[in-house]
């Protein structure tokens, strides 16, 4: 004969959840002196139903052992809707009734069936809504600088600390890691150095293991240079991530250059890190100590070469650097087969792929075009002088730093008023402000810009120290490596704006 099922489950100790044995306690009183068996899982979430004892009480089930069965609460059982559907169509399948000793329902009669239904919803939610919770919290924790647990990276350790008088963690340098990591910057920032080369300096060096016994490869080379926590966070830094995308989570003027960034993930990332777009920068209470020319040169470089390999179609050493002028779309190469051989063209993605772009751009060899603007190259380089570097920043930086800041200012206020204009309940009268608003925020801003230019350009014109080794590299083009091409396109070259009869190149420097 049938018997009655007495299930119970706990997650974790707390000292105001109630106990298995408690929890048995009170669905003894619902079996009414019937006999039963006891079905109970210690330490088991109530995501799923991937727990022993639920398990054997479900075969027991379908063997035609039980006929009933008894929860101290319907939670006990599953917190998951479908699970839950999917057990009551069970316990339908094999006539068992459902009895929840503490919510007073039982699936014998319809009303304690639909009650059933209505309170695994409400389950689902509160749920839902403690995971939200926790998902909200560590936002709002990384946000502020908190320290989020996680490996502690290769060059610091942990010490404890107070932010707004919550205790958390920093970083504090290890001296002999953080020399390492300096070396591994200074010999990859040279622009013909490969992962490879640094590699091999390193073992050269009797270096082939860092100092907490792992092995050095190209892998934790390449992504302990990706990571932000080893530069400074100046003013250049928040450009650098502005255009790749990122979310910057502090103004513009909070990156002073003493302290350093946490990179966070945000909704459009990947576990290497890559694209950087949609990740979230904080500013993190840690010094670095990699300067960021040094650590913006690396990390581009490192974005170049990984681009190489991913889209090797591209066949160029300008992937990824020629944009549609119109459109914004890449420019890749594509090949069309000739009587003597193959035809390298390159094809606009927004009028082939995307079908967003008004202006068709004309035929372009890419052979034709990647000579032009080598011979671009050569004359910036012969014509461009570059300022020897300095320790400290002298007066003209200091009012460069803040022209750019607040450009930066003046950009960030016009996204909030042109976000504020596409909400449906803007009326025209304050639309009409928003443009005028936007319109004098626009005119500062060219203001500004031009100022910044005549600085940048009185500035070029004093320094005197002449782009020599680049000079050299560039009338060796030919015999250059194709990794050594894109490091100096890296370098030089910010984009390449095609139009249909123009080429605008943005520099670098």
């Amino acid at each position: 004969m049938a018997k009655i099922a007495i299930y119970a489950r706990k997650s974790v100790f707390r000292e105001d959840s109630i106990s298995i044995e408690s929890q048995i306690e009170l669905c003894e009183y619902e079996a009414r002196g019937q006999d039963y068996f006891v079905y109970k899982d210690n330490g088991y979430s109530g995501r799923n139903t991937d727990r022993p004892d639920f398990q054997r009480m479900i075969n027991d089930i379908k063997a035609g052992v039980i006929s009933k069965v008894i929860v101290y609460k319907l939670d006990r059982v599953s917190r998951s809707v479908l699970d839950f559907s999917e057990l009551m169509d069970l316990f339908q399948k094999y006539k068992v009734d459902f009895v929840s000793a503490t919510e007073h329902f039982d699936t014998s009669n319809p009303m304690g069936r639909a009650m059933l239904n209505i309170c695994v919803v409400f389950a689902q939610l509160e749920r839902e809504t403690i995971q939200q919770r926790v998902i909200d919290a560590y936002a709002s924790r990384s946000k502020k600088g908190f320290y989020m647990g996680g490996k502690i990276p290769y060059g610091y350790r942990k010490e404890p600390m107070t932010i707004d008088g919550v205790k958390t963690s920093m970083y504090v340098q290890e001296p002999d890691e953080a020399d390492d990591i300096r070396l591994i910057y200074e010999m990859y920032s040279v622009p013909s150095a490969t992962l490879g080369d640094v590699l091999r300096a390193l073992t050269a060096r009797g270096l082939n293991t860092n100092r907490r016994g792992k092995v050095w490869n190209t892998a934790r080379l390449s992504e302990m240079m990706r990571n932000p926590i080893y530069t400074t966070n100046d003013i250049s830094i928040y450009h650098f991530f502005k255009q790749q995308g990122s979310n910057l989570i502090n103004p513009p003027e909070q990156f002073d250059g003493v302290t350093s960034q946490y990179l966070f993930k945000g909704e459009n990332t990947n576990r290497k890190t890559w694209d950087l777009s949609g990740q979230n920068i904080v500013i993190a209470p840690h010094r670095g100590f990699i300067p960021p020319d040094i650590w913006i040169a690396c990390r581009k470089k490192l974005l170049a070469n990984h681009q190489i390999k991913t889209c090797k179609a591209k066949n160029s050493f300008l992937s990824g650097k020629i944009k549609c002028g119109n459109c914004g779309y890449a420019l890749v190469v594509r090949f069309s087969a000739r009587k003597k051989g193959h035809v390298r063209y390159l094809i606009d993605t927004g009028w082939t792929e995307n079908h967003c772009c008004q202006h068709k751009l004309p035929t372009i060899h890419a052979d034709d075009f990647e000579t032009m603007i080598v011979d671009k190259l050569k004359t910036k380089i012969d014509t461009l002088t570059i300022r020897a570097k300095a320790g400290a920043m002298d007066e003209t930086q200091e009012q460069h730093k803040e022209l750019e800041i607040r450009i930066s200012k003046i950009e960030s206020e016009i996204d909030i008023l042109v976000n504020a204009m596409t909400k449906s309940e803007v009326d025209k009268v304050t639309i009409k402000y928003i443009n005028s608003k936007i319109a004098k925020l626009d005119e500062e801003r060219t203001s500004v810009l031009k100022e910044l230019d005549r600085m940048k350009t009185e500035q070029s014109q004093k320094n005197n120290t002449n782009y020599k080794v680049l000079q050299d590299v560039m009338s060796k083009w030919e015999k250059l490596s194709f990794d050594d091409k894109r490091s100096v396109v890296e370098l030089l070259i910010r984009k390449i704006l095609v139009y249909p009869d123009k080429v605008e190149i943005q520099w670098n420097v």
